[in-house]
């Protein structure tokens, strides 16, 4: 059994609503405790879908899949320290936003939905776009204009309606919200079965870590739909005796838009990490209660050391976008213990971004 929350006046709601958020205009949570079967584990295809129990879809036939997850976690060495890295740049779609995407799509077919739309700064509309078109739903894609030239073709080319907003990102988010009067709003901030497939990203690591937890995991943050989903997911884990810790979980932010960071001024600059370029992030107060909860720290970063960190990548045969780098280049700094075990997504492909 599992049903929806609104955060601010605590109503439930079932999980096949097609509302988006509380009638109070609060965001839903999914109230949702899934179990990892891990004797089956070995005897399952090396995909996400493999912890079954642990994702709220109902029916199999409703599953949009592309046989993702699993991406390899890969030791590296930087800045003279040890690095585990989570190859999530490897996703079909580019980007570790596969994750959710397969999940909440799954869903909307579930509820026989024809017709969505989504705003993204790139990579969650590319995986929706992509999503989408598996399970045959049209959709349309909100995006900012300034919106990398590569992420604005990968749109298009899975067949969805592309609209290119003016302005920031959060004018983006608010021109998208008049079409979810019309359409099933498939939103990767807003509707939380999103989170229950980002989720994975924890129980991968787990899993490829020996059944373990690690100590750290640095994230970018820009809507943190993957810090609160590998919160979720640990919390999984923690409640199922499977962990004996939650991992600190490390936001990472451009110096440029930190909104998470207690002194930040509030007004936001061009960053080229366009996929935390966030300046409102609507879940700000949640990912700030997982963090503390964790013992974890927020972190920025300036666009110089993201740069420096993508071409340091680069030269070890990892190619990856400049918001992946903003992780990499904050662990350049974090005060790493020697005995402390570090994991780092690569969460979207360096083809996706033409910036240098």
């Amino acid at each position: 059994m599992f049903f929806l929350t609104c955060q601010i006046c605590k109503k439930t709601y079932a999980p096949n609503t097609l509302q988006w958020c509380c009638s109070c205009g609060g965001l839903f949570d999914l109230v949702f405790e899934g179990e990892l079967r891990v004797d089956a584990l070995a005897d399952r295809p090396p995909t996400l879908w493999r912890y079954r129990e642990a994702i709220p879809i109902a029916d199999d036939a409703h599953i949009a899949s592309f046989d993702e997850g699993f991406t390899p976690l890969t030791p590296v060495t930087i800045a003279g320290k040890s690095l585990l890295v989570k190859q999530d740049h490897l996703f079909p779609s580019g980007s570790y936003k596969d994750r959710g995407a397969t999940v909440l799509i799954s869903q909307a077919k579930a509820l026989g939905v024809q017709h969505m739309v989504e705003d993204s700064s790139g990579n969650a509309g590319a995986a929706i776009a992509a999503y989408a078109a598996r399970a045959g739903i049209a959709c349309d894609i909100y995006v900012p204009d300034s919106t990398s030239p590569a992420k604005l073709a990968q749109i298009q080319s899975y067949g969805a309606r592309l609209y290119k907003i003016p302005g920031a990102r959060e004018d983006t988010a608010r021109a998208v919200q008049g079409a979810a009067r019309k359409h099933f709003y498939a939103s990767h901030v807003w509707n939380p079965f999103f989170f229950h497939g980002t989720k994975t990203l924890a129980y991968e690591i787990w899993e490829q870590r020996g059944f373990n937890a690690p100590d750290t995991l640095i994230i970018p943050t820009g809507n943190g739909t993957l810090l609160i989903g590998a919160y979720i997911g640990f919390t999984d884990l923690l409640r199922q005796n499977l962990i004996d810790h939650l991992p600190k979980l490390i936001a990472v932010q451009s110096a440029n838009c930190a909104p998470l960071m207690p002194n930040w001024h509030g007004n936001p600059s061009e960053t080229i990490a366009e996929g935390i370029a966030i300046a409102e992030p609507a879940r700000a107060a949640q990912m700030l209660r997982y963090i503390d909860q964790t013992g974890g720290d927020v972190l920025t970063v300036e666009d110089d050391e993201t740069r420096h960190a993508q071409k340091q990548m680069a030269e070890m045969g990892f190619y990856i976008e400049p918001t992946s780098a903003t992780a990499i280049a904050a662990y350049m700094k974090y005060p790493a213990q020697n005995d402390e075990v570090a994991v780092a997504p690569l969460t979207g492909h360096g083809l996706k971004s033409g910036k240098k």
